[in-house]
């Protein structure tokens, strides 16, 4: 067993320890108080900040598709630098903080090229919007209504009610056709004549079929002529034009009025193997 004199030797050091260790803390805590304080201030000014920016800037300036995109980014720059600037006054070195994010970062971005590629293309879109929310748009091949751009992907849903989901960057790198962009479209239809029968006669019937089709537009007038001439008759081009959100109730429609349009006026249609009525132009 110690004697006495090492036990006293023990405790000697154990209390100098203890003495030191409250002097740098007490020397210490005017700098954590600080630190803390900072932090408490600084996130509050970020959320009145945040505020603002939703309020009065994002409303006004940006789209509702960018709007939560930016305002994640602003919000976690700006808390960012609000822990570096509590981090400083408490007196550590944010230079090995500094080198030790930009390694995890350079390693997350490695992990994630591909996301970080749809990420760069999602913001892209956002900004030149090639195609917005409920636009009637073609894809990457797919043909649909766009229900939601996120960050990372475009969701699409299709005729058939599909839900596809497209990612950013094969959007932005293929061609992107969009129907909605304009205020009217042209429906292509052929039909095929046997030369014994009087085009004017069958375009005034036609034209007359089309007034009475729901949604086919009137102006512009729908355009009805010769498309070409063969061996067993004419090729007739049909076009009429209608709305982008009624395009495909057109499509139908207007071939079942001309269809029974013909039909009441007894007009005949030529047969040409391996081209049906309604054919449509690639």
């Amino acid at each position: 067993m110690p004697d006495n004199s090492e036990q006293q030797d023990l405790y000697s050091i154990l209390e100098s320890k203890l003495t030191n260790f409250t002097a740098e803390f007490i020397a210490y805590l005017p700098k954590l108080i600080a630190g803390v304080l900072i932090l408490w201030l600084g996130f509050k000014i970020v959320r009145k900040l945040m505020k603002v920016y939703d309020d009065k800037f994002a409303v006004k300036k940006l789209s509702k598709e960018i709007r939560p995109f930016f305002g994640n980014m602003l919000d976690f720059s700006l808390k960012l630098i609000v822990i570096f600037s509590a981090i400083s006054v408490i007196g550590i070195q944010t230079s090995s903080f500094a080198v030790l994010i930009g390694a995890v970062g350079f390693a997350v971005g490695m992990s994630l090229q591909g996301s970080l590629g749809n990420l760069a293309s999602g913001v892209m879109i956002l900004i030149f919007k090639p195609y917005k929310v409920y636009d009637i748009v073609k894809i990457h091949g797919v043909e649909g209504t766009v229900e939601q751009i996120d960050i990372f992907n475009t969701i699409v849903i299709t005729y058939d009610n599909k839900k596809v989901i497209i990612p950013n960057g094969k959007a932005i790198s293929d061609i992107i056709t969009n129907v909605t962009e304009k205020e009217f479209l042209r429906v292509d239809m052929f039909i095929n004549l046997p030369y014994t029968e009087n085009f004017e006669h069958v375009q005034q019937i036609i034209m007359d079929a089309f007034l009475k089709t729901e949604n086919v537009l009137d102006t512009p007038e729908p355009f009805i002529g010769i498309e070409d001439f063969d061996s067993h008759g004419m090729k007739i081009a049909i076009f009429p034009y209608c709305k982008p959100e009624h395009y495909w109730e057109v499509y139908y429609t207007a071939k079942a009025s001309v269809k029974k349009a013909l039909g009441e006026n007894g007009i005949k249609m030529a047969y040409i193997e391996g081209v049906a009525f309604g054919e449509i132009a690639k």
